[in-house]
């Protein structure tokens, strides 16, 4: 099944996630019409599908043929593009929702619960190949993860226009759901602090959440997730972006530990020693997140509760707002 489809908004992983992943699978995806609120990026966006670039998103997403519509960036239009789809009641990818602010995304769930349209949110972290292989790992040779430490740094080539603290917020729930998949638990309670941008005081340049999770598989263990995300690093530090990048999760379990930096790089140790594994080969997870889609529509089959798991992301983003705001950790 070929589904056609219409892109409003490139964003910043247009380049290096959507449009290559659109070319590999152009036997279950067209691409009928490119928007973006810069005209000349979505001509030359369009030209390279042999797509149209209309000035509005709203006739071109109510089409006939349109079977979907994917919502790649944060744009002057806000909820519109959203709206527009529901009400015409075509598919939604979106690949925003977690950088929106908290009444964006209640509207969201509200639209998305009454037309009920098919939809998928992004977790890419999910699906990177690295992660799969850890999840096999995990039940095969390390254990059940322990511990688990992740920091994020931002660089200012981010390429999104929101303000920082929406952007930072967008990767600390994205890791949330990683940490939270990885787990297959639950989190019992967190505690949050932040950094204020000096030049700003109401924005802010860093944030860590501390997450105690309830392990599903045995309740009384416990997982400490350590999350962290920053856009410290300014523009006139070149060199500081590319020194020594931590890695993207260090998972401490029972027989071993292990280190992601993603998508497609696992080293782990266990009393066997060292082990490297190089997951090149593998699907881009570009092509992963666009597959699973395709599945959803083609016959229903959801990889898992996006709309579940959008709920429990900003759940927690929410009450770690509350935990700086009351300087005290917050329990579920």
């Amino acid at each position: 099944m070929v589904l056609h489809i219409g892109v409003v908004g490139l964003g910043c992983d247009w380049e290096s996630r959507h449009r290559p992943a659109l070319h590999s699978l152009q036997d279950r995806f067209k691409v009928e019409f490119i928007c973006d609120e810069v005209a000349l990026r979505a001509r030359n966006a369009a030209s390279q599908f042999n797509a149209m670039a209309p000035n509005g998103f709203r006739r071109a997403i109510s089409a006939d043929h349109i079977d979907a519509v994917f919502l790649l960036d944060q744009q002057w239009s806000g909820l519109l593009p959203m709206q527009s789809a529901c009400a015409a009641g075509k598919a939604v990818y979106l690949n925003t929702a977690l950088e929106m602010d908290a009444d964006s995304q209640s509207e969201l769930v509200r639209l998305i619960e009454t037309t009920k349209v098919p939809f998928m949110i992004e977790f890419p972290r999910r699906f990177a190949p690295a992660t799969i292989r850890l999840k096999e790992l995990i039940a095969t040779q390390l254990g059940q993860p322990k511990l688990i430490f992740c920091h994020h740094r931002i660089t200012p080539a981010n390429g999104s226009n929101s303000p920082r603290s929406l952007i930072i917020q967008r990767y600390l729930a994205e890791i949330f759901d990683w940490c939270r998949y990885i787990v297959d638990g639950k989190p019992e309670s967190l505690f949050s602090v932040s950094y204020p941008r000096a030049e700003q005081p109401s924005d802010i340049e860093y944030q860590m959440l501390s997450v105690d999770f309830q392990s599903k598989e045995d309740p009384a263990r416990r997982v400490v997730a350590q999350i962290s995300a920053g856009t410290y690093l300014r523009s006139d530090w070149p060199e500081a972006v590319s020194f020594r990048p931590p890695a993207a999760m260090q998972v401490c379990c029972e027989n071993g530990i292990a280190f992601i930096d993603l998508p497609n790089t696992l080293i782990w140790f266990n009393g066997a020693g060292r082990h490297m594994e190089s997951l090149e080969g593998e699907r881009p997870v570009g092509e992963r997140l666009l597959a699973s889609f395709h599945r959803l529509l083609e016959n229903g089959n959801h990889h898992f509760d996006c709309l579940n798991e959008f709920r429990e992301s900003t759940r927690v983003i929410q009450a770690a707002r509350q935990s700086i705001a009351e300087n005290r950790r917050i329990v579920f």
